[in-house]
């Protein structure tokens, strides 16, 4: 088992071999490059550590500069750390791409951070259906109704469903399929759709 970060690139639709309409999530994975090799003598654990797009040479700080420096490899937007990766088939500054772990008919799973929109009420946030419309009420179509225990117990217990703010949460999307892969432009197309907006950061594994 292995992953890779990956950027999303939007969805299309693409024909299977008998076909088929299949609507798929296009995946930018990789390549990705060894930062660093964690080990159990050291670390505790077995891990590589894999960063992918380059950062802004402004945006990198002195510590970041010294990491990198190590791995012989430019300073990356984001790492992650995967332990199922083999870290003795691998050394600082290897360079990972999609076709390397991923095939087509792979099962995957898709991390990413959910789409914010910002504070919402609870018919779009919990899918409330609203109160009713006659009975002379105007007013409470999209309310959430009572929420309190009247005497007993006097309060609005922790969790009740209520307004706030939605979106932006960490969401893994498991048992994808990869539909395709274009290994000369590191891009993967999984059956479905995957948490976040365009360009936002994901990690897909195997």
């Amino acid at each position: 088992m292995s992953g890779l970060i990956g950027k999303k690139l939007g969805m299309t639709h693409i024909f299977d071999a008998k076909g088929n309409d299949v609507q798929v999530s296009v995946i930018q994975a990789g390549p990705c490059f060894v930062t660093e090799i964690r080990t159990k003598d050291r670390h505790g654990y077995d891990a590589v550590q894999l960063g992918f797009e380059e950062k802004r040479d402004k945006s990198v700080k002195k510590p970041e500069r010294g990491h990198f420096a190590k791995s012989g490899v430019k300073p990356m937007r984001l790492l992650r750390e995967f332990r199922t990766y083999d870290i003795n088939q691998y050394k600082l500054g290897d360079a990972i791409k999609a076709d390397a772990v991923f095939q087509a008919g792979d099962q995957v799973k898709v991390i990413g951070i959910s789409k914010g929109k910002g504070f919402q009420g609870v018919v779009k946030r919990h899918h409330f259906r609203g109160g009713p419309v006659s009975h002379g009420q105007s007013d409470r179509m999209r309310a959430p109704g009572s929420v309190g225990g009247s005497s007993y117990p006097s309060r609005v217990f922790k969790g009740v469903r209520m307004a706030g703010r939605m979106g932006g949460d960490r969401v893994t999307v498991r048992n994808m399929k990869v539909v395709r892969v274009d290994a000369e432009n590191n891009i993967v197309m999984v059956r479905g759709g995957i948490p976040g907006a365009k360009n936002e950061m994901v990690v897909i594994q195997k």
